[in-house]
């Protein structure tokens, strides 16, 4: 089979392209190396790999013919950067999603799959988090993103084309990114301990998040692309654990002590506007749907 990835050189993507090449298939990958967090990307030799912008339509256009499905990972991600850029977020994930579903369906692809955020929630819902709350946009990332999900929606209604969308819950795993602003907490607290520098706790410490690894956000993908469920296409579907643990619960768990309290390798850095309180989501309908269920707990990858 033969499939393309955008952002296929980034954390998630990269992931993604490496499953597929292992088993077996063609992979076009795009890419234009925007993200400043990456030491380096992670390129896989083995695909047809493009330094492009999804938003160079003409450019694209081509290296979809002959695809069977299409993972958009490709984004301006992380709500900061977003802040700072609002027209850059919004012509990349608004306008680029809108090049690659066009060259898509005009190259005869027969499904993409949306890589969307979470943050679509924003503060107004009560976790535990499910697909029919309304959205909550409280910044340009999670505006654009959901712009994009509208999107596929839209082009599956239209014109019959079909989509299927994940909303992800926080991903960490191999090839997370460990510095600059897109980086997840995560990979940065891995950086800073190693580095031997205190790790910068947002706010108070006690936001939570749900923590999901990146092989559990692959499998999601691939089962997305092989289902002949119906009830699949033009859905929103959340991609998590199912459990959130609080900022300073991460501290304890990296820097393996019992209690924050007993070192003194973090400190407190003012808390960050747009962003929501607490994560935690329910997959019933991923589960349902697309028989997926998250695998990997984050305590237990952090100890092996």
């Amino acid at each position: 089979m033969r499939y393309l990835v955008t952002g296929g050189a980034g954390f998630i993507g990269s992931n993604l392209v490496n499953r597929l090449i292992d088993e077996g298939h063609e992979v076009v990958v795009i890419d234009n190396e925007s993200s400043d967090c990456h030491e380096s990307f992670h390129w896989n030799e083995k695909a047809e790999n493009y330094k492009y912008d999804i938003c160079d339509y003409d450019k694209i256009f081509p290296l979809f013919k002959g695809v069977d499905t299409v993972f958009h990972i490709a984004a301006q991600a992380r709500i900061q950067i977003c802040i700072q850029n609002p027209t850059t977020a919004a012509k990349t994930n608004v306008y680029g999603t809108s090049c690659v579903l066009q060259a898509a369906k005009e190259n005869g692809v027969r499904r993409l799959v949306y890589s969307s955020t979470s943050s679509a929630y924003g503060l107004a819902n009560t976790p535990p988090l499910v697909e029919t709350m309304p959205k909550d946009c409280l910044n340009p990332y999670s505006v654009t993103k959901v712009s994009g999900e509208e999107l596929c929606q839209m082009y599956t209604k239209l014109f019959g084309f079909e989509t299927v969308i994940f909303r992800y819950f926080n991903v960490y795993g191999e090839n997370q990114p460990l510095k600059g602003q897109y980086a997840p907490v995560v990979g940065i607290f891995q950086r800073q301990l190693d580095a031997g520098i205190p790790m910068t706790v947002v706010g108070d410490g006690l936001q939570t998040r749900d923590y999901t690894h990146v092989s559990d956000v692959v499998e999601a993908n691939i089962l997305a692309s092989k289902t002949y469920n119906g009830a699949a296409l033009g859905e929103i579907f959340n991609v998590g654990y199912g459990e959130n643990l609080s900022v300073m619960d991460l501290v304890r768990m990296i820097g393996k002590k019992d209690s924050p309290k007993e070192f003194e390798d973090f400190v407190y850095i003012e808390a960050r506007p747009g962003e929501a309180r607490d994560t935690l989501s329910d997959c019933t309908k991923a589960h349902k749907i697309l028989d997926w269920k998250a695998k990997i707990r984050l305590e237990d990858w952090l100890g092996k």
